[in-house]
């Protein structure tokens, strides 16, 4: 069918209509008109992928990767990144307008920095495919269901992103082609695969591993079992990785932990939350899903106290950890599960004038029963899903007198329609 792109949904694909019903068209940009075939039916809308672009856009771009059209990893390519960033950012105030029922007082400049070589945590699908005789390692094709055959992926860090069509032939060559679900990708001053198997190594794998490890001067770590049965080819437990978070800290932390994608934005996303949450010597800080302590260390050289609570007891553990190596003894840490009520814990009656908040994707609504309390001054919320970012701002300027002052996008996947965001409340 030929159809008008009308906007673009918030997976980046093109939204078109087709009598009563909206479309969906993967490849497609506003403004275009395109010939798209349609891939599944539903009810009210239909899924579709542009076969041909009749009349392009003038934002559309070559993409860079020669997979761009199969992969997932990847699904506005054919954008320019300044043009991404417009989008991202509609997105996250059409869902503060729509959900939240609010507009915040003023936009922050989107936060963008590299946007190749950016990715220093992934998570790679491998499957031996028996008809073509090999084994595929990269991201899911973009209809979810095989292995996309990648050669190359250029938003990987690049110690490990020209290795993938290598990765294939390594497995393909295993005793264990079959028995290989994923590698892990964690790159910080040593780029680490971590390659999870179901079956017990043979000899010859062990050393096929080895080979290729000092080939490309990569670290190869084993995972047996779940996330604490790493070790490394010797059978001993991996060693510490380490990043920066500014010139005078750093964070160590394992290669399955947690940490943000984009070491870049995440520098610059750091400066941005310390700046908006103005925290004096005389603040006490409540510091919310707060990992290895990303946000924790750098507000506790600014405040007279820090708290910082996490689910994970793996994560509470290193942040401790890190901050007795960083120096740092105004920081306190507990293990809880944030999606429960905690109301009665000692560190959720304490007299907070800050507060950060870190949410996973289903954001932060189970906290809000009980804080902020009103001590709160200013809030920081760094949010990876919009929709649930707007949700939570509805509670929080509705329910706890705060008003909406700034909110801006973090450019942390580039060429995804991932959006990534931060926003600053301030009490009534």
């Amino acid at each position: 069918m030929e159809l008008l792109i009308q906007d673009l949904a918030h997976d980046g694909r093109g939204i078109a209509r087709a009598g009563q019903k909206a479309v969906f068209v993967s490849g497609a940009l506003p403004g275009e008109r395109v010939l798209a075939h349609v891939v599944k039916r539903h009810r009210q809308y239909d899924d579709a992928v542009a076969d041909e672009i009749l009349e392009a856009s003038p934002d559309r771009i070559q993409p860079h990767c020669a997979h761009a059209q199969i992969c997932s990893g990847c699904s506005l390519q054919h954008l320019s990144p300044q043009q991404q960033i417009e989008f991202k950012q509609k997105h996250l105030i059409d869902n503060l307008e729509r959900i939240g029922k609010v507009s915040p007082q003023r936009l922050l400049p989107p936060l963008q920095r590299d946007i190749w070589g950016y990715r220093r945590k992934a998570r790679l699908s491998v499957r031996h495919v028996e008809k073509k005789g090999k084994a595929l390692v990269g991201f899911r094709e973009a209809n979810g269901r095989y292995v996309a055959e990648l050669q190359h992926c250029p938003v990987l860090d690049e110690r490990v992103g020209p290795l993938l069509g290598a990765l294939s032939a390594l497995v393909t060559n295993m005793d264990a082609r079959a028995s290989i679900p994923q590698i892990e990708v964690a790159a910080a001053e040593r780029a680490v695969l971590v390659f999870r198997h179901l079956h017990p190594l043979s000899a010859g794998d062990r050393a096929r591993l080895r080979q290729f490890g000092l080939d490309h001067g990569l670290d190869i770590v084993l995972q047996p079992a779940g996330n604490d049965s790493l070790v490394d080819l010797d059978g001993a437990a991996p060693a510490a990785l380490s990043y920066a978070i500014d010139d005078t800290l750093s964070l160590q932390y394992l290669p399955l932990d947690f940490v943000q994608v984009n070491d870049s934005i995440n520098r610059a996303m750091i400066v941005q939350a310390l700046e908006l949450l103005a925290v004096g010597p005389a603040d006490r800080v409540l510091d919310l899903y707060c990992g290895l302590g990303n946000f924790t260390l750098p507000l506790a050289r600014q405040a007279a106290s820090v708290f910082g609570v996490e689910g994970d007891a793996g994560l509470i553990e290193r942040a401790r950890a890190n901050a007795s190596r960083c120096g740092i003894a105004n920081i306190d840490y507990a293990v809880a599960d944030l999606s429960l009520d905690h109301s009665g814990a000692a560190w959720a009656q304490g007299d907070y004038s800050r507060m950060l908040l870190d949410p996973p994707r289903a954001g932060a609504e189970a906290v809000f029963d009980y804080l902020p309390g009103s001590a709160v001054e200013r809030l920081v919320y760094v949010s990876c899903h919009p929709g649930t970012l707007a949700r939570d701002t509805a509670m929080l300027v509705q329910r706890k007198g705060f008003d909406l002052i700034a909110a801006g996008v973090m450019d942390m996947f580039p060429h995804t329609a991932h959006v990534e965001s931060m926003a600053l409340f301030v009490r009534r």
